[in-house]
């Protein structure tokens, strides 16, 4: 809807709360209630100043001819609950509703919804009061149970309504025995605690509420249990502990809380429970919360703490977890195995703020919660929205992280001692690894800024031992894989942040990236940790020797890559080493290299290995003969300039001769055919025959005025075998023109 309607279906909402509330409080001669009545009538005025309003009422929203408000309010959503708990499904508004009107609608509207559905319904109510300035469309309260599912659910309902009045009032006999039946079967009693946490009422939107009616529902039932028999208490607490599985992260830490409670029955049937969840259930609990999120939030890393601080323990409950999760909707997504790898870390690195510094159990369970707590003062609507954005603004999970790591970079500044400057530095080095692993860059530089910043000669020289300790930890841990698995996703503008977070550690973290080069297999990932190796220099290109024996061919070949940057008689025997590689492509970058390397080392390396080995490595020869860049016009120079070929090594020969008249002419290719035009040996003048014709050809292909100079020379001077070679090739040369003076 249009941004002014919006505001007056807010205004008015906001107003029509206050009112009620106001009716629920005071008695009708209340200064309090004129006043409301007051500001109500000008408030729907304003709303319904160009006709009468209906309003369409959602379980939490209300609408104007199927437009819904600009933005959410929670004002108009409680008015929503509020209306729709009291089965009314429209609500037309007429500018000519007075104080009166207003004064019998909201009399129906404080008034409970089983009171109002046993006196036959609020339009039947309405209609009785002979007022008219507003007309109720009330829903069908049947059909509503019959899409609910029929009696079981409605009986649920008198439980859960039960539950969240506490013990106000009584559970029927009828409720009580369903109750019984839902323990019998774990999964009935799991959709009731599920339908439960799930309830629309007053005040529903707190946990604390909500956690409330789940122990009643406990107590209940065990109560219920009790009158069976002591072996159904125990099955009873067997069914609650495995349907607590079903509870979202913040029910189920409000509901730990408990254990903590100045109730010492609450505290004690909550731990009752908390005992008794199985490994399988607390990874269900999980799988389902994981589902949920797409993430492994905070929430759910408090809530496992909570549940199992032993890590062996946790581990396998994770293991579990995601067994689980993979035969769900969840596991068949793409990217389940990273997402679920970053959950994993997420959980298995999350400590209770009790356990990383040296404060109570107490205190510590009060700092874990204030986040919670500061979620549920947000829920609360008595103040304007713009204040409460506020608040919530300061308690925001980018605002408690960023708090996080303010404070423990202050403590690396003001800490001076060394026994108390250590410890920091281990918890910023596992909160740098962390965040790295969820992708804060910033903040993980920052933590890593402050640690490098005391191994420099600026810093202080006390602490410079401790810190280059952490720092080469680090540099040695988990870094360079979560920087790897960012590197599979992330786009090539943020490629940059990352490596110089890894930059910034310095080569402590070289062989941690070579190592996790080795084993990587996104070839994206490959392109970019090689890079990065490569900008760490000479360390970067010391760690070739993990990279050579990879399994991962293409891994190998960036080894190659390593190797050529370097350059050197060091780089030429590692690069000969792996021409004898059993993967093609590795053998072809081998050569492209030694190529590229260019110098008389790198051809003798070559010609050695391929051209004077008792057995030629046809493979590597064939991708030799191949080359048609000119970078392997010197190395085919070389070859045929280093004595004549025999037997199988002829050919070769050959097909370098052919190679070099295809290609750019240099002086030293020139040389070389003209070496081979005039060499031979009288007793194999077959072989001497066809070198000689291959190495004219390749002259007067050239066509160069050095090359066709040759080839005229021989046709003069040369022996007779020569002179007819070279006569052939002139006399293809195009004709040119005399000259005249």
């Amino acid at each position: 809807m249009a941004t002014e309607q919006s505001m007056l279906l807010a205004d008015f909402a906001r107003t029509c709360k206050a009112a009620a509330r106001a009716f629920s409080l005071y008695p009708g001669t209340h200064p309090a209630i004129g006043s409301s009545l007051s500001r109500l009538v000008a408030s729907s005025g304003r709303l319904a100043r160009h006709g009468p309003v209906k309003l369409a009422v959602h379980k939490e929203l209300l609408a104007i001819e199927g437009r819904s408000p600009l933005r959410p309010d929670p004002s108009i959503g409680e008015l929503a609950s509020l209306l729709h708990e009291r089965l009314i499904g429209r609500l037309t508004v007429h500018p000519a509703a007075d104080a009166e009107d207003w004064r019998a609608l909201l009399l129906l509207l404080v008034r409970s919804p089983d009171d109002l559905i046993a006196g036959g319904g609020i339009r039947q109510a309405w209609t009785l009061t002979g007022r008219n300035h507003f007309e109720i469309q009330e829903i069908d309260y049947a059909e509503v149970l019959r899409e609910r599912g029929g009696s079981d659910e409605v009986t649920w309902d008198r439980i859960i309504a039960y539950c969240l009045e506490g013990k106000k009032g009584m559970l029927d006999a009828g409720a009580l025995a369903a109750l019984l039946e839902a323990l019998a079967d774990p999964i009935r009693f799991s959709k009731l605690v599920e339908q439960l946490q799930e309830a629309v009422g007053p005040d529903t939107t707190k946990v604390g509420v909500r956690v409330a009616a789940l122990l009643q529902l406990m107590r209940t039932a065990i109560d219920a249990a009790r009158t069976q028999g002591e072996a159904e208490v125990h099955r009873a607490f067997e069914t609650i502990a495995a349907s607590c599985s079903r509870l979202s992260p913040d029910m189920m830490i409000a509901m730990l809380d408990r254990r903590q409670a100045a109730n010492q029955e609450e505290a004690d049937l909550v731990s009752a429970v908390a005992n008794r969840m199985s490994d399988q259930a607390i990874a269900s609990f999980m799988a389902r919360a994981v589902a949920a999120d797409r993430r492994g939030t905070e929430r759910l890393a408090h809530a496992l703490e909570a549940l199992a601080p032993d890590n062996d323990r946790k581990k396998g409950i994770v293991d579990l977890a995601r067994e689980e999760a993979l035969q769900s909707e969840l596991g068949a997504e793409a990217g389940f195995e990273t997402m679920w790898e970053g959950v994993a870390n997420a959980v298995m690195s999350y400590t209770l703020v009790s356990n990383l510094t040296n404060v109570s159990d107490e205190y510590g369970r009060e700092l874990s919660a204030a986040r919670r707590n500061a979620t549920e003062v947000e829920r609360v609507s008595d103040d304007p929205p713009e204040r409460i954005q506020a608040w919530v603004t300061t308690v925001t999970e980018p605002a408690l992280a960023q708090l996080d790591l303010q404070m423990v970079l202050d403590l690396l500044r003001i800490e001076g001692a060394v026994l108390q400057w250590e410890p920091l530095s281990a918890i910023a080095a596992s909160e740098a690894e962390r965040r790295t692993l969820t992708g804060d860059v910033t903040g993980a530089h920052a933590l890593l800024e402050a640690l490098v910043r005391e191994t420099k000669t600026d810093g202080r020289p006390e602490l410079r031992v401790a810190a280059t300790r952490a720092v080469d930890r680090l540099g040695a841990g988990p870094i360079a894989r979560h920087v790897a698995m960012h590197f599979r996703e992330v786009i090539d503008s943020e490629v940059d942040r990352f490596n110089h977070l890894c930059q910034l550690l310095g080569t402590s973290v070289v062989r941690s990236l070579a190592d996790t080069l080795a084993r990587e297999e996104n070839a994206v990932a490959i392109r970019r940790l090689a890079a990065l190796l490569l900008s760490f220099g000479a360390a970067g290109r010391r760690s070739v020797e993990q990279l050579k024996n990879s399994p991962n061919p293409a891994v190998r070949r960036t080894a190659i890559t390593l190797l050529r940057r370097a350059g050197g008689q060091e780089a030429l025997l590692e690069l000969a080493s792996m021409l004898g590689d059993a993967e093609p492509e590795v053998q072809r970058e081998s050569i492209h290299a030694i190529v590229e390397i260019g110098t008389t080392n790198a051809y003798s390396v070559l010609h050695r290995l391929l051209l004077e080995a008792d057995t030629p490595r046809d493979s590597a020869l064939r991708e030799l003969l191949s080359l048609r860049d000119d970078k392997a016009v010197p190395l085919f120079s070389y070859v045929l300039t280093k004595g004549e070929p025999k037997g199988k090594l002829i050919g070769i020969h050959v097909s370098m001769i052919e190679a070099l008249g295809q290609m750019r002419p240099r002086p030293e290719s020139i040389r070389a055919l003209q070496q081979v035009l005039a060499r031979g040996r009288w007793w194999a003048p077959f072989r001497t025959t066809t070198q000689r014709q291959a190495a004219a050809t390749s002259l007067r292909k050239l066509g160069t005025p050095e090359a066709l100079a040759i080839l005229e020379a021989a046709a003069k001077n040369g022996g007779r075998a020569v002179r007819k070679i070279a006569r052939a090739q002139v006399a293809q040369f195009p004709k040119r023109e005399k000259s005249t003076t």
